[in-house]
């Protein structure tokens, strides 16, 4: 039985989204979930909206004690007047496909706080620690109003790097032991943190790696002056202490870098430029050819890809036999050719040509030539030429391949005529 495909409907900013309605918040995420919207919607819609919450990343291998910290950051966040929202991405139910809920069951206690969200996602088989959703849901959740936007990522260890696009601060929580110096200093998770947390710090080991961090960050290229230089702190959840630290580390570091880094790495819209007049630019093409203009040839049609020349047999013409002179016959063709190949608006260089002759032409025939363009590729076109005469019949058929450039075609003044 085949499925029926999906209708997404333009997605509309409800009003209330803006004001923090929990419900509204709510749907709308689980609308973006399901792909009840088209992807990117929702964020194009809210784009005017973004910018002001500051999104926090915590990201760390599993077991390092991150939704333990997140628990301990929200009750410090709330004592200093904020509204805070929390991402937490879970790893994927085998079963149902949803999320986990183990974060979620560690941050309880602040879960029905008024100034509090707490969303958890599926993986869904997404790799790099987040959700497919994630990017477009923190924007749901900035113009939703809230302060600080948390971020927990699914642990997944040293690749777990896709947190950098969209945090603008980057927590990488470290649990105690976390092994060798070599293990410390390779690359990978480590090396996306603008701070490093060893959790749990009031376990044996703790101080061992600290100092390997410490080592680690040594071996890195000496930031340049007044750029952002990476500490390392010791946090226990139990100790209110710890965690007031971290969070002043976490605002000097939004002074020093600011917000809504995930935006400034976002690609512009695309703007929707005025549609090109080919007509007229192969017309102009064509009246800046003095060579063309002195055998009275005219471009009567153009565009993409295509142009029409006419010209009269006149005296000038003639060869010793008194017929159309072959060169005059080709230079009608090449011009087809070269106005029609142009005609995108790159140059186009011919590196081959190919005519024949079907029947002479003689003084007082009007020629016609006409180019098709057969294929093109993104440094190669190929174009056909028929040149006849105004009763139908064939003169001459020309062939014409070219190399595309990547430079844009320039008109150079045009003479008087």
């Amino acid at each position: 039985m085949s499925k029926r495909p999906l209708h997404h409907p333009a997605w509309a900013i409800p009003p209330v989204l803006l004001t923090g309605d929990r419900r509204v918040v709510a749907r709308t995420i689980s609308q973006i979930e399901h792909g009840e919207v088209t992807a990117g919607a929702v964020s194009a819609a809210l784009r005017e909206h973004l910018g002001r919450a500051h999104v926090l990343g915590i990201t760390g291998a599993p077991g390092a004690g991150k939704s333990t910290l997140v628990h301990a950051m929200l009750g410090e966040l709330l004592s200093r007047g904020q509204r805070i929202a929390v991402v937490a991405v879970d790893p994927s139910s085998p079963v149902s496909g949803g999320a986990v809920l183990g974060d979620r069951v560690r941050m309880g206690e602040h879960g029905a706080h008024l100034d509090v969200f707490i969303r958890s996602l599926a993986t869904r088989g997404h790799l790099g620690g987040l959700s497919r959703s994630t990017e477009e849901i923190v924007d749901v959740l900035d113009a939703a109003g809230f302060d600080t936007i948390i971020i927990e990522t699914v642990g997944a260890g040293q690749s777990e790097v896709e947190i950098m696009r969209v945090a603008d601060t980057r927590i990488v929580a470290c649990p105690p032991g976390l092994g060798d110096s070599v293990q410390a200093i390779k690359a990978g998770i480590l090396e996306i943190a603008d701070i490093l947390v060893v959790t749990k710090s009031d376990l044996p080991g703790a101080d061992s790696t600290v100092r390997d961090l410490n080592d680690m960050l040594h071996l890195r290229a000496k930031p340049l002056a007044g750029a952002w230089t990476v500490p390392v702190l010791g946090t226990s959840a139990e100790r209110g202490a710890d965690v007031a630290a971290l969070l002043n580390q976490v605002e000097k570091h939004v002074s020093a870098v600011g917000r809504a880094r995930r935006l400034r790495e976002r690609p512009l819209p695309k703007v929707e430029l005025a549609p090109v007049d080919v007509k007229a630019r192969v017309m102009a093409l064509a009246g800046a050819d003095p060579f063309v203009r002195s055998l009275g040839i005219r471009c009567t049609e153009a565009g993409a890809g295509t142009a029409t020349v006419t010209m009269t047999v006149e005296p000038q013409h003639l060869n010793f036999n008194g017929t159309c002179h072959g060169g005059a016959i080709f230079t009608l063709a090449d011009t087809a050719f070269g106005l029609a190949s142009n005609s995108h608006g790159k140059i186009a260089a011919g590196i081959d040509a190919h005519i024949t002759y079907q029947q002479a032409a003689r003084a007082g025939d009007q020629l016609q030539a006409q180019a098709t363009e057969v294929s093109r590729s993104r440094k190669l076109a190929v174009y056909r030429i028929d040149v006849t005469r105004a009763d139908g019949a064939m003169i001459s058929s020309f062939t014409g391949t070219v190399y595309v450039t990547t430079v844009d075609v320039a008109l150079a003044p045009q003479e008087t005529m």
